[in-house]
């Protein structure tokens, strides 16, 4: 497979924005996390069933050379796993097999039927896609998410002094500075990422329905939820699930999604809006060499970075609503359902990875274009209305509202002279008359950031 006969733009036209996430969600990676999650097992149980099976200290002895099984994981390996799935057909017991042959290799043939001891296929998927989901997340996703945060607050610092005219239901309102505006979009995602972060990463470990049947049976003298409890802490980094069916109950796991899904949003809405933006001229963009905007229209450069990232972002969050509205749903102890949905937890996370990638892009793009700015708030002046009639309420003034109204909602443009001569009508003190002469769009802005 190549970029030009790959169905999805994923792997296709986009490979290299989303590369990285072979590495936690590819059917190679899936296969390399069983392998770990088996091998740290079968360590784990060793430590704790040495006294009642002493064979298994050999498991012991040997730990760190079972651990380069998958520390040194690769196509081979898998190839080899997914040609024994051919005679198994199923994917979990083809990695068993596999391990087995290794257990031989190792000189191990005597303890390998401790491999998947007491487990169901689910204990191992589902340890092995939420231990590839917080590695993913820690490495690739977060790193990617704050990138965009530190260009946001470090344009709202740039920016914090340029006013604005702002737009209320898309029409002239209060002025504001783009630092401002952009320190918005900084200050919303900050606050999602920390949610992002509270969530905690929880794994499904305990046989065949939940409750350590097998386990149990062949070992009752083992408090085998501690044990549980500890080799998902302490081997994965995960919180075990203390009650479940067979497969994991998938709420936390929603709920990640849910947050990603919000902090899309966010980054959404940035993209509409700095489109918006460079629509009204408020930026231009950088012209590279060589690059073509419209195939028909030469003086054409267009925010396609924008565009390109808010079409990710949508294919991102439809997913990921389907998957955090699916995933906790599952008949009785279980159905398949979920296993197929799983397989595609990295498709959403692709698609962010591809829209951040433009989004960098786009803002890196940009250049201010202040006069645009200057001559939008000029040709404003109607929106110190607010402030004139607030100051007038402060002081007393009888019906300013109403005063303001109708001198800002005739046909008549209203500029500097318009509300110079208002005020001039006003029966108020000199230092009053002072204070609203010295309102400009330019410098009615409020805080700056």
């Amino acid at each position: 497979m190549n970029s030009l006969n790959a169905v999805s733009p994923i792997d296709g036209r986009y490979r290299s924005k989303c590369e990285s996430l072979a590495k936690y969600f590819s059917e190679g990676a899936l296969i390399r996390y069983r392998v770990r999650v088996e091998v740290e097992y079968i360590i784990a149980l060793s430590e704790q069933l040495r006294e009642q099976r002493p064979q298994l200290a050999a498991v012991s002895a040997k730990a760190e050379a079972l651990r380069d099984i998958y520390r040194h994981f690769g196509d081979d390996e898998a190839q080899a796993i997914k040609d024994i799935e051919k005679v198994t057909n199923h994917d979990v017991k083809a990695v068993e097999y596999f391990l087995k042959e290794r257990f031989d290799a190792l000189g191990l043939s005597d303890v390998k039927e401790f491999i998947h001891f007491g487990l169901t296929s689910q204990d191992i998927n589902n340890t092995s896609v939420p231990l590839s989901m917080r590695e993913c997340a820690e490495e690739v996703l977060l790193p990617a998410y704050r990138a965009i945060l530190a260009l946001l607050d470090a344009r709202a610092e740039e920016w914090k002094e340029i006013p604005m005219l702002a737009h209320t239901h898309g029409q002239p309102a209060s002025p504001t500075t783009l630092g401002k505006e952009w320190g918005v979009f900084a200050y919303r995602l900050r606050g999602q990422l920390e949610e992002l972060q509270r969530i905690p990463f929880r794994a499904k470990f305990g046989g065949a329905t939940g409750n350590f049947n097998a386990h149990l049976a062949a070992f009752p003298d083992v408090d085998w939820r501690a044990f549980g409890n500890r080799f998902v802490k302490e081997a994965l980094g995960l919180e075990r699930q203390q009650l479940t069916t067979q497969i994991e109950n998938y709420d936390t796991m929603a709920a990640w999604f849910d947050a990603c899904k919000r902090i899309n949003v966010i980054l959404l809405d940035l993209c509409r809006d700095v489109w918006t933006y460079v629509s009204m001229e408020y930026f231009k963009q950088r012209i590279k060499a060589g690059e073509v905007g419209s195939s028909a229209m030469p003086h054409k450069v267009n925010p396609i970075d924008f565009e390109n990232a808010e079409g990710n972002l949508g294919l991102a969050n439809a997913i990921f609503e389907h998957l955090s509205h699916k995933l906790p749903i599952s008949r009785m102890q279980r159905d398949l359902t979920d296993s197929t949905v799983s397989r595609n937890i990295g498709v959403p996370i692709a698609h962010t990875m591809i829209s951040l990638a433009s989004l960098e892009k786009g803002l890196g793009k940009l250049l201010l274009n202040e006069e645009a700015l200057y001559r939008d708030l000029e040709n404003n002046w109607a929106v110190v209305a607010e402030a004139i009639q607030t100051i007038l309420r402060s002081v007393g003034y009888p019906n300013p509202y109403e005063a303001l109204k109708q001198l800002t909602r005739t046909n008549e443009k209203v500029t500097a002279a318009t509300i110079s001569a208002f005020v001039d009508t006003l029966e108020v003190s000199p230092d009053i008359k002072e204070r609203l002469k010295a309102l400009t769009p330019h410098n009615y802005i409020g805080y700056s950031l």
